[in-house]
């Protein structure tokens, strides 16, 4: 197996892991057992299946993502960003979610100017979550001299402890019209 085949190999297994993990995280959050949750799904799979997809020992395809999704009343895209971020897998392609408040209190001095950029942001996020698309990263990263992969990784640590994953309408049309 050649070099590239191998890491990609080990990227795909990562994903796979970073997804079932965060599947698994919100389902707990609801509160449902394994068994609870594939007794709601209309595709009937197994606790074993499900097992595996949580484990990353089983990939998901994206019809059957989209179907786990909305049964736990996440998006799908949104949570697949967090299960990347939380892994730090493909942090360049992503839109970061910066916990602004935990990035002002941050003592980096590598990125110092980020905790006053932070602070500024916060008046227009009272939130205090920032949603960074790469572009605005690649952006920041030029305007402190630092690679876009290099401060994507830093602010990927800010993931906020509850991330919003709420269904959106026209996922939820969308997935009803298919089942």
């Amino acid at each position: 197996m050649t070099s590239a085949r191998a890491q990609e190999d080990v990227t795909v297994k990562a994903v796979s892991v970073a997804v079932g993990e965060e599947l698994r995280r919100t389902r707990e959050a609801k509160g449902l057992s394994r068994a609870q949750f594939v007794a709601r799904l209309p595709s009937g799979i197994g606790e074993r299946t499900l097992l595996a997809y949580e484990h990353g020992l089983r990939h998901l395809t994206i019809i059957r993502l989209l179907e786990l999704c909305y049964d736990l009343e996440v998006v799908a895209p949104t949570l697949l960003n967090v299960a990347l971020q939380k892994a730090r897998i493909h942090l360049a392609n992503l839109v970061l979610q910066v916990d602004l408040r935990a990035l002002v209190d941050d003592r980096s001095v590598t990125y110092r100017p980020m905790v006053q950029w932070a602070k500024n942001k916060l008046n227009k996020c009272p939130d205090g979550i920032a949603e960074l698309t790469p572009s605005v990263v690649a952006e920041l990263a030029v305007f402190m001299g630092h690679e876009h992969q290099d401060l994507a990784t830093y602010l990927a640590k800010f993931l906020p402890d509850e991330t919003p994953h709420g269904v959106d309408d026209a996922a939820s049309a969308i997935y009803q019209e298919g089942t």
